[in-house]
């Protein structure tokens, strides 16, 4: 009789995990992209789209930039770094989340890593892994990402900002915690919290709600502001998640609930918005969408893993970020 170790029961469970995902989202088979250059029209929106890799013990990790046309000698502009989700890649991800014409609009940069499906069969961050070291070196890459931007492709190391959805959420969540002063925002949509998983088997029981969230550590005071967007009947990342990642955040920090206030825009699902303050300072912000499901809100219609009817999480996580960098601009 077969033995079944630890990993192959993860590898299963995940398999089972992953098919019921794809089977809620009713996934659409997303465009065939060509073959590129080095330097390359962005999908959908004008501006260049760069290829790269970054190399280390952990192996090596592609990633695509994307840059708004009409870059000034010298300029730099801020930088923002996306984290696509299991079974999603760069040109897929870009093309979901539409996050580069909202970058086109703002001016500033969108540094989407890829992770490596030898690293893992489904296309998740192995945010999970940190028994045996393995998170905390794709963590390592991402930041290597990051400073190979900022050093051959001129975004501004002083404004970065990371997003991401469900595994790259979670990841997006332990990037800031092992390199919190190189972040000025966060952004969490349908993750799970840094420290509520150790493993493959334990994340899944973290995912569906199943396993207790630890404190941060009290350093994490100083750590970037947090935004959590997580849909009400997510069936993989269940909704209790994003509650506990907000108060997580908030509570290492001292700050307290601010009274919810429901939005809607136009026609898309209306949402419930609740702000963690400490004095003036908004610590988290948990966007709550109730008719969401596992999925980037108000993405791009037909698009695996995006719902266009919720409203617009590419623009939400900008106008957060942007908002701590010029926050962190003023003097004090």
């Amino acid at each position: 009789m077969a033995k079944h170790t630890p990993g192959t029961a993860w590898a299963k469970a995940w398999r089972r995990s992953f098919t019921a995902m794809t089977g809620q989202m009713k996934l659409s088979k997303p465009a065939k992209t060509k073959a590129r250059s080095l330097t390359q029209t962005s999908p959908v929106v004008a501006g260049d789209w760069l290829s790269g890799l970054v190399l280390g013990p952990a192996g090596a990790r592609g990633f695509k930039l994307y840059r708004p046309p009409g870059m000034l000698f010298g300029e730099r502009l801020p930088l923002l770094l996306m984290l696509h989700g299991c079974g999603q890649n760069a040109n897929s991800f870009a093309q979901s989340t539409r996050m580069n014409g909202v970058a086109a609009r703002e001016r500033f940069m969108v540094l989407y890593p890829e992770q490596d499906r030898l690293s893992n069969p489904q296309g998740c961050w192995n945010w999970f892994d940190t028994d045996s070291g393995r998170a905390f070196g794709e963590a390592a890459l991402l930041m290597q990402a990051v400073d190979q931007a900022c050093l051959l492709y001129a975004a501004d190391r002083c404004r970065v900002a990371v997003a991401g959805l469900s595994s790259g959420a979670s990841m997006a969540a332990l990037l800031v915690t092992r390199h919190p002063h190189r972040f000025k925002a966060v952004v969490m949509h349908s993750g799970v919290a840094p420290g509520t998983a150790h493993s493959g088997l334990s994340a899944l029981g973290a995912m569906h709600g199943h396993r207790v969230t630890l404190p941060l550590p009290a350093s994490c005071q100083a750590w970037p502001p947090l935004l959590v967007i997580q849909g009400g009947v997510d069936q993989v990342v269940v909704a209790r998640n994003g509650q506990a990642a907000a108060q997580q955040w908030a509570q290492a920090a001292g700050a307290s609930p601010a009274l919810g206030r429901n939005v809607q825009r136009g026609r898309r699902y209306p949402m419930h918005i609740t702000d963690y303050k400490l004095r003036r300072h908004t610590v988290a912000t948990l966007v709550e969408v109730a008719e969401l499901g596992h999925a980037w809100s108000g993405g791009a219609d037909k698009q695996p893993f995006s719902d266009a009817l919720g409203p617009d999480a590419s623009r939400m996580a900008w106008a957060f970020a942007a908002r701590q960098f010029r926050s962190a601009a003023l003097p004090i």
